[in-house]
């Protein structure tokens, strides 16, 4: 079993045994100190993944999508410390699980700044790093919304939004993320069913079954009945919802409207942007699909960065369920090194 130590910092630590020659993974869950400001602003809660316990020297932010929190890629992200440690035991990896605003334990922080949207949710990421001392982050992966979240934070970086201080990511990795405004007429529309579902529902909710089962009921998948289930928690004899529902559906919307093709076309020397396509997924148009082949097949200038584009078999939306072993082979595969 592994080992827990717990602190009156909130932090835990999990030692997690390992067959391979690798040390064990080790796994810190931190909820986040206030920081020098007039208002005590809170930062994000977070969870540290590493490979070895030797001394870190490259991290990697890991930010979830829409209605989701950090823990939901803790899978993913320990084989991808695993696979990275094995095949560069120079590099030790932090990968570092954020819960985004108004998501999991970051969900009710007090004093964060206003509206809720890509912009100052990509902030909030700089806050984490300037709070704690961090080194600025090499390489950051963002899924669906989380994706538009590391396209803002380093284009912010990139204009000098956080201070002179701020250092640019090596690489980002945008998973199933549309990088240009969103029209729901050309998908599925299966989001905004999800939203306009939930803000239906009886606060707070009876159970976490009835809660699947209402959802089967209407026609939602399995899958999904049983993920949004996933993001219940015990409150007394009920559950509620561990994200801030109304706040969830304004970040919604700043997603659809946000476009970063500008960033795309002249990314800043440096850095790469890798952008997976899921085979299946709905939220792609053939106009998009193309406009992201020729960028990534345009011949970079001195003063560009470089955009890489993928395509994951097999998979829809759901990239790190549908298919795991090829995202993380992708990934792995591809991922930054300073060598």
């Amino acid at each position: 079993m592994p080992k827990v130590l717990c602190g009156a910092t909130h932090r835990s630590r999990l030692v997690f045994s390992s067959a391979s020659a690798l040390s064990g993974l080790l796994t810190r869950c931190s909820l986040s100190p206030c920081f020098g400001d007039a208002r005590s602003l809170e930062t994000l809660a977070f969870e540290e993944i590493q490979a070895s316990e030797k001394p870190v020297n490259s991290t990697a932010f890991v930010l979830h999508g829409l209605l989701g929190s950090g823990r939901n890629w803790r899978s993913f992200s320990r084989d991808l410390a695993a696979q990275l440690q094995k095949s560069s035991p120079s590099r030790v990896w932090r990968m570092v699980l954020v819960d985004m605003r108004n998501h999991g334990r970051s969900a009710g922080l007090k004093g964060l700044d206003l509206p809720h949207d890509m912009v100052n949710a990509a902030k909030d990421l700089a806050n984490l790093v300037k709070s704690h001392g961090w080194a600025w982050p090499d390489v950051v992966i963002g899924h669906s919304m989380g994706g538009k979240v590391a396209l803002e934070f380093a284009a912010s970086v990139a204009r000098g939004d956080y201070g002179e201080l701020a250092v640019l990511p090596k690489q980002l990795w945008v998973l199933d993320s549309v990088p240009g405004e969103v029209n729901s007429d050309e998908t599925s529309g299966e989001v905004e069913k999800v939203l306009l579902t939930l803000q239906s529902l009886p606060s707070p909710l009876p159970s976490r079954k009835w809660v699947v089962d209402h959802m089967l009921n209407l026609g939602f998948s399995k899958m999904l009945s049983n993920w949004i289930g996933s993001n219940l928690k015990n409150e007394g004899e009920h559950v509620v919802w561990a994200f801030d529902l109304q706040a969830c559906i304004e970040m919604f919307n700043s997603y659809r409207e946000k476009s970063y093709w500008p960033l795309l076309e002249h990314p800043p020397k440096g850095l790469e942007i890798a952008i997976v396509q899921a085979e299946n997924s709905d939220r792609w148009t053939q106009h998009v699909i193309e406009r992201l082949d020729y960028l990534s097949r345009k011949e970079e200038g001195p003063e560009e960065g470089k955009i890489s584009l993928h395509v994951l078999p097999k998979s829809g939306h759901w990239v790190h369920v549908d298919n795991p072993k090829g995202l993380l082979e992708m990934v792995a595969s591809n991922f930054y090194s300073c060598t």
